[in-house]
Protein backbone atom coordinates (compact mmCIF):
# COMPACT_ATOMS: atom_id res chain seq x y z
CA UNK A 1 0.00 0.00 0.00
CA UNK A 2 1.32 3.91 -0.71
CA UNK A 3 0.87 6.43 1.69
CA UNK A 4 -1.39 7.77 -1.11
CA UNK A 5 -3.89 5.36 -0.72
CA UNK A 6 -4.39 6.30 3.22
CA UNK A 7 -7.72 8.15 3.87
CA UNK A 8 -6.04 10.33 6.45
CA UNK A 9 -3.53 11.57 3.93
CA UNK A 10 -5.97 12.36 1.75
CA UNK A 11 -8.13 14.32 3.87
CA UNK A 12 -5.05 16.29 5.37
CA UNK A 13 -3.74 17.44 1.81
CA UNK A 14 -7.69 18.47 1.20
CA UNK A 15 -7.40 20.24 4.55
CA UNK A 16 -4.02 22.24 3.28
CA UNK A 17 -5.75 23.48 0.47
CA UNK A 18 -8.39 24.61 2.80
CA UNK A 19 -6.03 26.25 5.22
CA UNK A 20 -4.56 28.18 2.51
CA UNK A 21 -8.04 29.69 1.01
CA UNK A 22 -8.90 30.39 5.01
CA UNK A 23 -5.37 32.41 5.49
CA UNK A 24 -5.72 34.13 2.42
CA UNK A 25 -8.14 36.64 3.86
CA UNK A 26 -5.72 36.99 6.81
CA UNK A 27 -4.38 41.00 6.98
CA UNK A 28 -0.91 41.23 4.97
CA UNK A 29 0.92 41.95 7.52
CA UNK A 30 -0.22 38.73 8.82
CA UNK A 31 1.41 37.18 5.95
CA UNK A 32 5.19 35.93 7.80
CA UNK A 33 3.92 35.22 10.92
CA UNK A 34 0.64 33.37 11.54
CA UNK A 35 -0.46 32.81 8.12
CA UNK A 36 2.77 31.33 7.35
CA UNK A 37 2.81 29.42 10.50
CA UNK A 38 -0.48 28.11 9.91
CA UNK A 39 0.34 26.83 6.63
CA UNK A 40 3.46 25.23 7.46
CA UNK A 41 1.54 23.11 10.56
CA UNK A 42 -1.26 22.10 8.01
CA UNK A 43 1.36 21.12 5.31
CA UNK A 44 3.47 19.12 8.27
CA UNK A 45 0.40 16.81 8.71
CA UNK A 46 0.21 14.92 5.22
CA UNK A 47 4.12 15.61 4.32
CA UNK A 48 4.55 13.37 8.21
CA UNK A 49 2.30 10.63 7.32
CA UNK A 50 4.34 10.44 4.07
CA UNK A 51 7.83 10.24 5.28
CA UNK A 52 7.02 7.79 8.35
CA UNK A 53 5.43 5.55 5.83
CA UNK A 54 7.98 6.02 3.36
CA UNK A 55 10.68 4.77 6.57
CA UNK A 56 9.34 1.06 5.93
CA UNK A 57 9.21 0.59 10.02
CA UNK A 58 6.13 0.35 12.04
CA UNK A 59 8.26 2.30 14.78
CA UNK A 60 8.84 5.13 12.58
CA UNK A 61 5.87 5.24 11.03
CA UNK A 62 4.19 5.72 14.29
CA UNK A 63 6.81 8.43 15.20
CA UNK A 64 6.08 10.72 12.25
CA UNK A 65 1.91 9.86 12.83
CA UNK A 66 2.77 11.48 16.37
CA UNK A 67 4.68 14.53 15.13
CA UNK A 68 1.52 14.84 12.75
CA UNK A 69 -0.95 14.51 15.46
CA UNK A 70 1.34 17.56 17.19
CA UNK A 71 1.33 19.26 14.10
CA UNK A 72 -2.56 18.79 14.13
CA UNK A 73 -2.76 20.73 17.68
CA UNK A 74 -0.43 23.20 16.68
CA UNK A 75 -2.99 24.34 13.78
CA UNK A 76 -5.99 23.91 16.03
CA UNK A 77 -4.13 26.62 18.57
CA UNK A 78 -3.04 28.84 15.60
CA UNK A 79 -6.81 28.82 14.09
CA UNK A 80 -7.75 30.03 17.73
CA UNK A 81 -5.50 32.43 18.02
CA UNK A 82 -6.96 33.53 14.60
CA UNK A 83 -10.35 33.61 15.88
CA UNK A 84 -9.36 35.32 19.05
CA UNK A 85 -7.51 38.25 16.51
CA UNK A 86 -10.93 38.66 14.64
CA UNK A 87 -9.20 36.87 11.53
CA UNK A 88 -11.88 34.38 11.76
CA UNK A 89 -15.41 34.40 12.77
CA UNK A 90 -17.03 31.37 14.85
CA UNK A 91 -18.72 30.40 11.86
CA UNK A 92 -15.42 30.27 9.74
CA UNK A 93 -13.82 28.41 12.80
CA UNK A 94 -16.14 25.41 13.22
CA UNK A 95 -15.66 23.47 10.06
CA UNK A 96 -11.83 23.40 10.43
CA UNK A 97 -11.93 22.24 14.26
CA UNK A 98 -14.53 19.60 13.31
CA UNK A 99 -11.50 18.44 10.35
CA UNK A 100 -8.91 18.49 12.70
CA UNK A 101 -10.57 16.56 15.15
CA UNK A 102 -11.13 14.02 12.29
CA UNK A 103 -7.92 13.98 11.31
CA UNK A 104 -6.65 12.94 14.91
CA UNK A 105 -8.95 10.72 15.50
CA UNK A 106 -7.92 9.06 12.40
CA UNK A 107 -3.94 9.56 13.45
CA UNK A 108 -4.38 8.27 16.71
CA UNK A 109 -6.08 4.64 15.42
CA UNK A 110 -3.33 4.58 12.90
CA UNK A 111 -0.49 5.14 15.62
CA UNK A 112 -2.32 2.14 18.06
CA UNK A 113 -2.21 -0.02 14.89
CA UNK A 114 1.29 0.56 14.25
CA UNK A 115 2.18 0.08 17.38
CA UNK A 116 0.14 -3.23 18.28
CA UNK A 117 1.12 -5.33 15.07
Amino acid sequence: MNYKDLVVWQKAIAFVSEIYLLTKGFPSDERFSLTDQMRRAAVSIPSNIAEGHARKSKADFARFLRISYGSSAEIETQLIIAKNLNYLTDPQLQEPLQKITELQKMLNALISKQLSN
